[in-house]
C-alpha cells in the first residue's frame, strides 16, 4: 500500500511541475502578447537573426513547441518562408538548453536553492492574479507557473529518491547499464518513450537529472537519454501536425532531421563525444564523468562528481544543439527542399498565400521597401486572377459536388486576399515609420488604394460562389446559352486582369498611359449592357423564367464589378507617376 501511495505521489508531483511549465509558459506569453510574435516577424532578416530570436524566444516561454506553433502560424501568414523557420528552429533547440541549466542550478551542489523560494513565491503570485489590472494578473499566473514548476521539481526529487532508494531497483538498473552499446540503444529509447508519454522533454530532462544525480544511472546511460529526448521531443511535434497543414508538417519534419542528424552523429561518436564533454567539464573545475570512476574515487571526489552530473547533462545537451546548429546551419536550403519532397503539396492544390518579396523587417531605404511591395502587388493580381478559373468551373459544373469544389476555393481565395491585403498593409505602416520623400508618401497611399482593391477581388469572387450556389439550391441550371456568355464576360475580365498586370508590373516612369486598361474596362460595360438587353428580351418571350435570369444578371453584373476594380488598380498606380 505505502509504494502505490509513493507512486501516485510521484505523478503528483510530476503533474504539478508539468502544469507550472505550461502555466509560466502561457502566463509570459501573455505578457508579452502581439510584442513577442512582433519581434519574430522583424528579427528574421538573416540567419544569424533567425538563430538568435528562436534561441530568445523559447528560453523566454521554455516551451520550444509553443514556438513551433508560432513558427508555424508565420509560415502561413507568409511573415517567414520554410527556410527563415527551419533557421528559428536551430535556435529554439539551443535555447531549450536554457531549462536545462535551470534545472542544473536546482539540482547541483549549489547552496541556492529554486525551490526554497517557491512557495514564499506563490503568496506574491496570487496577490497577483488577484488584481483587476490584466498585466499584473498576467505577471501572477507567470510567477505561479514559475513556482509550482519548481516545487514540483523538488519534490519529484525527494519522493523518487524515497521510492527508488531500495536495492532491487538499483539493481535492475545497474543491469540495463551493462550491456554496452545495446544498454546506450535501451536508454536512449526510454528517453524517447519518456518525452513521448509525458509530451515534455523538459520533464524527461528533470527525470533523468533526478536518476543521474542521485547515482541511479551512470553518466553514460544519462547521456544516451538526452539523446532519446531529442528524438522524443520531435515525435511529439509531428504527431501534432499531423492533422494541420503543409506548412507546419514541413516545420515539423525540418525539426525532425535536425534533431535525428544530430543524434545520428553523436551516437557514432558516442564515447569520443562524451570525452570532449569531460574536458570541457574539468575546464570549470569538475570531476571528467568520463574518466573518472565513482567507486574508486575518494569520498571528496564522490561528492563533487555527483554535485556535477547535473552540470554535465546540460552541458551535454547544449553542445549537442550547438554544434548541430553549426553543421546545419549551411545547408538549410537542402533541408527545405527535403522536406518539401517529404510532405508535398496536396495533388491540384498549392498554398499560394506566402509573401515572396516581403520578408519580416524593412529594407535598408523607404525606396527599396516600396519597390517590394509594388512587386508582391503584382503577384497580389495574378493570385486574384486565379479566381476566374474557379468561376468558370462553378458555371460550367454538371453536378454540385463539382461545383462545391470549386466554390469552396472561391472561399478560400476570399480569405487568403483579406490576410495578403492585411501583411501588406501592416509592411506599409513599418515603412511609413521611416524617412520618406513627397513622391514616397503618394507610393505608399496608391498601394493602400490598390491591396483595398484587391480585396474587393477576392469578396466579389466569393460572392459568385454564394450566387450560383442559390441556383442550385433552388433546383435551377443555367441554360448552355447562358454559360456561354459568362465564359465570355470572364475571358473580358481576363483581358482587363492581363493589361492590369502590365501596367503594374512596368516601372511608372515608363508607364506613359493605361489606354489598355480603359479599353479593356469599356469592353466589359458593352458587353455587359448586351447582356442585359438580351436577358430581358429572352425572359419576355418565355425562353427561362425571370428568377433565373436574375440568377444569371447577378453573376454578369458582378463580374462588371470585378472589372471596374481592376480598372481602379491601374488608376491608383498610374496615379503616383511622378510629374
Amino acid at each position: 500500500m505505502d509504494l502505490i501511495f509513493q507512486i501516485l505521489k510521484l505523478l503528483g508531483c510530476l503533474g504539478m511541475f508539468l502544469y507550472g511549465m505550461s502555466l509560466m509558459s502561457g502566463g509570459l506569453q501573455k505578457m508579452a502578447g502581439d510584442k513577442l510574435r512582433s519581434f519574430m516577424a522583424k528579427m528574421t532578416s538573416n540567419t544569424f537573426k533567425c538563430i538568435l530570436t528562436g534561441i530568445t524566444v523559447t528560453a523566454l516561454v521554455q516551451s520550444s513547441t509553443a514556438t513551433t506553433l508560432m513558427l508555424v502560424s508565420f509560415v502561413n501568414a507568409g511573415l517567414l518562408t520554410l527556410g527563415t523557420a527551419i533557421a528559428v528552429i536551430m535556435g529554439a533547440n539551443i535555447g531549450t538548453t536554457v531549462t536545462a541549466w535551470i534545472f542544473a542550478l536546482s539540482f547541483g551542489g549549489s547552496s541556492f536553492s529554486l525551490g526554497a523560494i517557491a512557495i514564499p513565491l506563490m503568496f506574491f503570485a496570487f496577490l497577483c492574479i488577484s488584481s483587476k489590472n490584466k498585466k499584473y494578473s498576467n505577471l501572477g499566473e507567470f510567477l505561479m507557473g514559475f513556482a509550482m514548476l519548481f516545487l514540483g521539481l523538488t519534490l519529484l526529487r525527494e519522493t523518487s529518491t524515497a521510492l527508488l532508494d531500495n536495492e532491487p531497483v538499483r539493481h535492475f538498473l545497474g543491469s540495463l547499464s551493462g550491456w554496452g552499446v545495446w544498454s546506450i540503444l535501451i536508454f536512449m529509447i526510454a528517453g524517447a518513450c519518456m518525452t513521448l508519454m509525458l509530451q515534455s522533454s523538459a520533464a524527461t530532462m528533470a527525470i533523468t537529472m533526478v536518476l543521474v544525480a542521485q547515482g541511479y544511472i551512470p553518466f553514460e546511460m544519462a547521456a544516451a537519454m538526452v539523446l532519446g529526448e531529442n528524438i522524443g521531443t520531435t515525435i511529439t511535434s509531428n504527431i501534432a501536425a499531423s492533422v494541420a497543414n503543409v506548412s507546419a508538417k514541413r516545420t515539423a519534419r525540418a525539426h525532425l532531421l535536425f534533431n535525428v542528424f544530430g543524434v545520428m552523429w553523436v551516437s557514432c561518436l558516442f564515447h569520443p563525444f562524451l570525452r570532449f564533454l569531460g574536458g570541457i567539464v574539468e575546464l570549470f573545475g569538475f570531476p571528467n564523468p568520463a574518466t573518472v570512476e565513482f567507486a574508486t574515487a575518494d569520498a571528496s571526489t564522490q561528492a563533487a562528481l555527483v554535485a556535477s552530473l547535473p552540470y554535465c547533462v546540460a552541458t551535454l545537451h547544449t553542445l549537442f544543439n550547438v554544434i548541430n546548429t553549426c553543421i546545419l546551419v549551411w545547408f538549410i536550403p537542402i533541408i527545405e527542399k527535403v522536406v518539401t519532397w517529404m510532405v508535398p503539396s496536396p495533388k491540384g492544390e498549392e498554398e499560394v498565400f506566402r509573401l515572396k518579396y516581403i520578408h519580416g523587417g524593412v529594407m535598408g531605404t523607404s525606396e527599396l521597401s516600396i519597390n517590394e511591395a509594388k512587386m508582391e502587388l503584382v503577384r497580389f493580381g495574378d493570385i486574384c486572377r486565379r479566381d476566374l478559373g474557379f468561376i468558370r468551373g462553378a458555371i460550367g459544373a454538371d453536378k454540385q459536388e463539382d461545383f462545391q469544389a470549386e466554390a469552396d476555393k472561391l472561399t478560400k481565395y476570399e480569405e487568403i486576399t483579406d490576410r495578403m491585403e492585411f501583411e501588406i498593409a501592416n509592411y506599409l505602416n513599418e515603412v511609413q515609420k521611416g524617412e520618406i520623400g513627397h513622391e514616397g508618401a503618394i507610393r505608399i497611399k496608391s498601394i493602400y488604394r490598390i491591396i483595398g482593391e484587391m480585396e474587393s477581388i477576392g469578396d466579389t469572387g466569393d460572392n459568385i460562389g454564394r450566387m450560383v450556389a442559390r441556383v442550385w439550391a433552388h433546383g435551377k441550371k443555367y441554360t448552355p446559352e447562358m454559360v456561354q456568355k459568362i465564359n465570355r464576360m470572364v475571358d473580358l475580365v481576363d483581358a482587363a486582369f492581363e493589361a492590369m498586370h502590365y501596367n503594374l508590373d512596368t516601372p511608372l516612369i515608363q508607364l506613359t498611359d493605361i489606354r489598355n486598361a480603359e479599353e479593356a474596362e469599356e469592353r466589359i460595360n458593352i458587353f455587359r449592357d448586351l447582356a442585359r438587353e438580351e436577358n430581358m428580351s429572352e425572359v419576355e418571350n418565355g425562353a427561362y423564367s425571370y428568377e433565373l435570369g436574375v440568377y444569371y444578371m447577378d453573376v454578369i453584373n458582378a463580374l462588371e464589378k470585378m472589372g471596374d476594380f481592376i480598372i481602379n488598380i491601374s488608376q491608383a498606380h498610374f496615379s503616383a507617376k511622378p510629374n
